[in-house]
C-alpha cells in the first residue's frame, strides 16, 4: 500500500539524512558504541545540517516547522542503518518542546540559537535512584535563597540520556513539599548549567543497548541556579511533564516500528544469502511464514504510527492514544525482532550483525517513557475501568 503520511519535502529530507548517515555515521558507529557516546563534533554537524533547528522558530535560527514528521524520518533512517545520533533525540524531541512552550522570550533568545547550532546540548532529568514512574515521589529539592536571586539545588538523578555531554539540563525538583491532598504539587523545572559549581556527572552507565547514546547519573550539591533559569511557573512542572508525554511516547512508538522494519529488512537479506543443507534459508517454508508474519506486524505498526503522527500534527493525539500506540508497537517490536534474530541463527547473537544491536536497543522501549504496565493502566482508565 502506498504510504501517504509523508510529502515531497519529507522524502527530500529523508534522502539528505540517509546520505549523511552513510557518510558520517556508519563508518564510525562501532567505535562510538564501544566508547559509549558520539563525539561532540557529530552534534555540530547535525546543527549545520539543520536537524536541531527543524522545530525552532525562524527568529531563533530555525526552520519553524511544526510537524513531527521530520523527526519520524530521522528515526526511520537511523533504524534502517542500525545507528543512532547519540542523545540528540532527547535534545530535539523531549527538551525542545518545553523550551518552546514554557520559556520566556529572554530565555529563548539566550538558549535557542546555540541549541540549533549543536553548541548547547540539552538533556532532561526526571528519574531518581528511588523513583521511576512515580514522578510525584522525587526528592531532589530547589530552595529559593533568602534574597530571592537563585535556587539552591540538592539531590540526584539517574538514567539521564545525554547527561554526560549536556550543557544545560532541565532538572525537575521540589520547590515546595508535597501535601496529602496533592503529591504532585510543588515541582518545578530548572534549566541548569552543567558547568555550575556542585554539579557533578557520576557514572556513565553501561547499558544493554543504545550503546552510542550516553546515559549518566547526575548529582547536585548546593548548586546555585539563577531565578532567571526557572522554566515556566514555579510548582507547575507536573502538568508541564504530562503535557509533552503524548509526543514523547509517540516518538518511542515510531522508534519501535522503525527498528522492526529494519529487522525484517536485515533478516530478509540474510536468509537470501545464507545456505543450509545446500539450500537458501529463504527457500524453507518456515522462513517464509516467519517473515510473512513479521511483515504483517510491521504493516500494522506502520498504520498505527502514521495515524498517530497525523493526530499529533492536528493537535488531537490524546494521552490514551499515545499510550496505546506505544504499548502496541513496543510489545510487537519485541516479538518481531526476536523472530528476525532467530532467522540469523548463531550469527544473530553476534554484535557484528545489526540485528543483535536492534534486539538490545529495543528492549528499553517497554520501560522508558512509561512502562508497558503504566500504558495499560492509562488505556484502561480511558475506557472507564
Amino acid at each position: 500500500m502506498r504510504r501517504t503520511v509523508f510529502n515531497e519535502d519529507h522524502e527530500a529530507f529523508r534522502r539528505t539524512i540517509r546520505d549523511f548517515i552513510e557518510a558520517e555515521v556508519v563508518p564510525h558507529h562501532p567505535q562510538w558504541a564501544e566508547q559509549g557516546h558520539v563525539p561532540r563534533e557529530l552534534y555540530k554537524k547535525l546543527g549545520e545540517l539543520g536537524v536541531f533547528g527543524i522545530g525552532v522558530p525562524e527568529e531563533y535560527g530555525g526552520a519553524g516547522e511544526t510537524s513531527f514528521k521530520f523527526n519520524a524520518v530521522i528515526s526511520e533512517e537511523c533504524a534502517r542503518a542500525g545507528v543512532s545520533f547519540g542523545g540528540s533525540s532527547v535534545h530535539t524531541a523531549l527538551c525542545l518542546p518545553y523550551l518552546l512552550k514554557y520559556g520566556t522570550e529572554e530565555q529563548k533568545r539566550r538558549w535557542l540559537p546555540p541549541f540549533v547550532a549543536g553548541e548547547l546540548m540539552t538533556a532532561i532529568a526526571m528519574t531518581e535512584p528511588g523513583t521511576g514512574s512515580d514522578l510525584a515521589g522525587m526528592k531532589t529539592t530547589a530552595k529559593l535563597s533568602a534574597d530571592g536571586s537563585h535556587y539552591v539545588l540538592n539531590g540526584a538523578k539517574t538514567f539521564i540520556t545525554g547527561g554526560v555531554q549536556a550543557d544545560r539540563v532541565l532538572v525537575c525538583a521540589r520547590t515546595a513539599p508535597p501535601t496529602p491532598e496533592d503529591r504532585r504539587g510543588g515541582l518545578s523545572i530548572l534549566v541548569v548549567d552543567s558547568r555550575s559549581e556542585g554539579y557533578a556527572v557520576g557514572r556513565k552507565l553501561d547499558k544493554l543497548g543504545l550503546r552510542a547514546s550516553d546515559t549518566a547519573e547526575l548529582s547536585f550539591t548546593d548548586v546555585e541556579v539563577p531565578v532567571e533559569d526557572l522554566l515556566g511557573e514555579e510548582g507547575q512542572a507536573f502538568s508541564y511533564l504530562t503535557h509533552n508525554l503524548p509526543q514523547e511516547r509517540l516518538g518511542i512508538a515510531l522508534g519501535a516500528y522503525a527498528q522492526s522494519a529494519a529487522a525484517v529488512r536485515f533478516a530478509h537479506a540474510y536468509v537470501k544469502e545464507r545456505t543450509v543443507f545446500g539450500k537458501e534459508v529463504a527457500s524453507f517454508q518456515n522462513t517464509k511464514f516467519v517473515l510473512a508474519d513479521c511483515k504483517a506486524d510491521v504493516d500494522a505498526m506502520q498504520a498505527v504510527v502514521d495515524r498517530a503522527l497525523e493526530a499529533l500534527d492536528a493537535g488531537e493525539l490524546t494521552p490514551a492514544d499515545a499510550a496505546s500506540a506505544k504499548l502496541f508497537t513496543t510489545e510487537t517490536a519485541a516479538r518481531v525482532i526476536d523472530k528476525c534474530l532467530q532467522l540469523h541463527g548463531g550469527y544473530g547473537y553476534m554484535l557484528e550483525y545489526p540485528i543483535a544491536g536492534l534486539y538490545a536497543d529495543t528492549r528499553v522501549s517497554r520501560i522508558y517513557g512509561g512502562t508497558s504496565e503504566v500504558m495499560r493502566s492509562i488505556i484502561a482508565k480511558s475506557m472507564g475501568l
